[in-house]
């Protein structure tokens, strides 16, 4: 895929997100020139992040790790280095990437999360901004359809439950409610286009937009807001879902529609490709509900825009970014 090119600048492209999508997504726009700020989720409580978090109590790293690496000039050795993971017979680091570790470290040099994130930024020579979307470690908490409710991503997850709606709240109790930093919102109220996905609807998108000021600068910017939907439904958060199915729940939760553009993908998965071991969470090929989609006003934009490989599924990245790119400079009414 060539560069896009423009005679008059780059286009501002906010991606909001997290897990193992946001980062394919944001190196191919990176790859294609554009100016990225990727504003990233601070709930995630499982893994490497989740034991850091536990014991130096800061914003867990790992989704800021990938980030980081997916904007980053550096040669590539330098990369691997940072994702390294240690062995799970290391007992003492057993897990652990190095990149995680780092980040805790400068979280704890300069006592702020956003000030050591800014900080590596251009010790990893970043073109962009990545900006975590909240100063403080949030706790994700959600209300299942059966009444109960769950705190913490990783027992939401595995709670294997159908999500009614979810919100945030600090990790430490003493902490006012959940706010962006400036950066955050002025990012936002001066895009072209602002991303949501692709990423886990209630666990990797939802977490960001809970963030009072976060989701009301979304309902507000003048920047077109494109979800791009994920392929397949997850288990316990988007069984049975419909592509239109997922922009409800964003609208529900932020009491308006907001979202202007839809990509979805329209490629079939082939047959016993994916491997349910491996990839456990997911389950079947989102349904495509394009009149429901229609009548919640969102312009779509349906292509394949499926890349198979490990025998799992994923969205590519260079396709995606090409339409992304392309509705920077195209006018936002629908």
């Amino acid at each position: 895929m060539t560069k896009f090119s423009t005679n008059y600048r780059r286009p501002k492209m906010v991606v909001i997100g997290g897990g193992t999508g946001l980062p394919v997504i944001l190196k191919s726009l990176h790859q294609q020139n554009a100016e990225i700020t990727a504003i990233v989720t601070v709930a995630d409580d499982g893994g490497s992040s989740g034991v850091i978090r536990d014991y130096v109590n800061v914003v867990p790293p790992g989704d800021i790790r990938n980030v980081l690496v997916a904007l980053s000039n550096l040669p590539q050795i330098y990369l691997d280095i940072f994702q390294y993971r240690f062995n799970n017979d290391d007992s003492f680091l057993a897990g652990h990437a190095i990149g995680n570790l780092i980040i805790a470290a400068l979280s704890e040099m300069r006592s702020n999360i956003f000030a050591a994130v800014q900080e590596l930024s251009r010790m990893m020579k970043i073109d962009g901004h990545v900006y975590p979307a909240s100063d403080d470690p949030l706790i994700l908490n959600a209300h299942f359809s059966d009444g109960t409710e769950l705190s913490g991503e990783a027992e939401i997850t595995a709670a294997d439950k159908n999500i009614d709606h979810v919100w945030v709240t600090p990790a430490d109790p003493t902490h006012s409610k959940p706010q962006a930093v400036h950066q955050v919102i002025e990012a936002i109220m001066d895009a072209d286009t602002v991303v949501l996905g692709p990423g886990s609807l209630f666990t990797s998108i939802l977490p960001n937009l809970m963030i009072s000021n976060v989701g009301k600068a979304v309902c507000e910017t003048k920047a077109d807001v494109t979800y791009v939907c994920n392929i397949m439904t997850q288990k316990g958060e988007t069984e049975h879902f419909t592509d239109a199915d997922h922009v409800r729940v964003l609208a529900r939760h932020l009491g308006a529609q907001f979202v202007d553009t839809v990509l979805v993908n329209t490629e079939p998965v082939p047959p016993d490709y994916l491997d349910h071991q491996k990839y456990d969470e997911y389950l079947v090929q989102v349904e495509h509900d394009f009149k429901g989609l229609r009548q919640l006003g969102c312009r779509v934009i349906s292509d394949n825009f499926l890349s198979l490989h490990d025998r799992g599924v994923f969205h590519n990245g260079d396709k995606v970014a090409h339409e992304l790119l392309n509705l920077a400079f195209q006018p936002h009414d629908i």
